[in-house]
């Protein structure tokens, strides 16, 4: 950590932003504009992203694959939606060894072309179906504007992409993967999510439609946090993905893809951080109690760091994630100020006292100064203490984090106060039968879309905010990122 302060969020949030990602060594900027380097400790946290949403891929059926970065540019002119949606964003290969190339390669944006084709290969008969395959791996957007996790040029994600017999399963499958996210997203991240589908204007190009889950950022603007689309027959058509039913007939299959990115690490920040930087939900940080060791005196050192690596070994050996600060050309003070920066959950702190007391004393995170300070805990109850503390963190930051989102959430009966729910912050819940002629005109004049139309809808109808007509559903609007 440098000697800078981080800018507080109430001064200039993205400035706040930026110096967290900085100083928490979470990433640097590359030498490529709108590229990132995720430096040890930010990948610490995608490994555990990775781990647990791996491990409930699996048990809903789902295998890892790997597919090839380089897709032909014929394969993305193949669905028309598809290539229009992305055509901005493409990076296009044109030269391969010194040589000019028949035909362009696109540097992989999201791979349903490159996976489709192969599907087509692997998919005969309806005993191969359902295929369930995810891949993790790095795709490219040629961004306008960049910002380190939450838009960058390359970022690191998962992508599943299904197929199956018929509407309804991949309809299942689609609710099925942004259920798995929502679990994800609170249960790990302590991120509250809102479940809802896109509206036809927001839906992912080339699908039927798109369910998303939206969270609320520290400066209440939106960040689509997980995707899932139900992609129909569309690339199945364009890469004639076809199969034998039980009949003997051919049949077109339907699919689905999902995915969620390094962009959840931007979402952990912001939900969670202050102005002494990030606070990470213990479930997904590198590092969950890290132990300061104190002495003034050159005579307790030894005894201070022998009690030190007996906790450690203690907490490790529990399974929890433990690191002890030895460095000595640092004071307790700024290694208390580093690690806070740096979001660990529980500190350990050991001096002689507590040697001779044979104690610990214990400091939470997302509780400051002495609140959260826990005193005289006796090691041999610290395993069990601190992972009661961890759980306590956890619950703790997700009810912090809800309590944010709905007290931002403003219900609104006509378009005029949605203008002022927007400008002056938050989301705007109303009914909406608007078209899309409308949608496009809230986006222009507020600046904010309508994130979703959640799953969870009351009973109905409404009377539309904008044209005054009924209403089957409500929408939430937000500036997002």
């Amino acid at each position: 950590m440098s000697e800078q302060s981080i800018t507080p969020r109430s001064v200039d949030y993205s400035r706040w932003y930026l110096d967290v990602i900085r100083e928490a060594e979470l990433a640097d900027y590359g030498p490529v504009r709108g590229t990132m380097v995720i430096r040890p400790y930010g990948y610490a946290i995608w490994e555990n992203i990775q781990r647990s949403l791996d491990q409930r891929f699996k048990q809903t059926g789902h295998v890892n694959a790997y597919f090839p970065l380089f897709i032909p540019y014929s394969f993305l002119q193949k669905e028309k939606e598809h290539i229009e949606g992305f055509s901005p964003e493409l990076a296009l290969v044109t030269i391969g060894g010194g040589k000019e190339l028949e035909e362009p390669l696109v540097v992989r944006p999201t791979s349903e072309t490159i996976i489709n084709y192969m599907f087509a290969q692997w998919i005969k008969s309806y005993r191969d179906l359902p295929l369930l395959i995810n891949q993790w791996a790095n795709v490219v957007r040629w961004e306008l504007r960049t910002r380190p996790f939450l838009r960058t040029l390359e970022f690191l994600w998962q992508e599943g992409h299904t197929a199956h017999a018929t509407y309804e399963e991949a309809e299942e499958e689609a609710l099925r993967m942004i259920g798995v996210y929502r679990d994800f997203a609170e249960n790990e991240g302590a991120v509250p999510v809102i479940v809802g589908r896109k509206s036809r204007l927001e839906t992912f190009a080339g699908a039927l439609h798109t369910y998303t889950m939206e969270a609320m950022m520290g400066d209440k603007r939106a960040l689509q946090a997980g995707t899932s689309h139900h992609l129909g027959q569309n690339f199945a058509k364009a890469f004639e993905i076809r199969y034998l039913d039980e009949n003997n007939e051919l049949q077109y299959v339907w699919q689905t893809s999902w995915g969620l990115s390094t962009r959840f690490i931007g979402a952990i920040i912001m939900v969670h951080g202050d102005d002494k930087g990030l606070r990470l939900p213990p479930r997904l940080a590198p590092i969950q109690a890290v132990i300061v060791p104190i002495w003034r005196k050159e005579d307790d050192k030894g005894v201070v760091l022998e009690a030190v690596e007996q906790v450690r070994c203690l907490l490790a050996d529990a399974g929890i994630r433990v690191e002890a600060d030895l460095r000595e050309q640092r004071t307790p003070g700024w290694k208390f100020n580093f690690w806070e920066m740096k979001g660990v959950p529980v500190r350990v702190e050991i001096g002689p006292r507590d040697v001779e007391s044979g104690t610990v004393v214990l400091a939470r995170r997302d509780l400051p100064g002495k609140e959260g300070k826990v005193t005289g805990v006796p090691v041999e109850q610290a395993v069990a203490r601190i992972r009661q503390l961890l759980d306590e963190i956890q619950a703790s930051l997700l009810e912090q984090a809800r309590a944010f989102r709905d007290a931002n959430i403003h219900d609104v009966s006509s378009y005029e106060e949605l203008r002022e729910v927007i400008a002056t912050g938050g989301w705007a819940r109303g009914w909406w039968a608007g078209s899309d002629e409308d949608e496009l005109r809230v986006k222009e004049e507020t600046g904010a879309t309508i994130r979703c139309f959640p799953l969870d809808q009351p009973e109905g109808p409404g009377t539309c905010l904008m044209t005054g007509q009924k209403a089957e559903r409500i929408a939430i609007f937000a500036k997002a990122y």
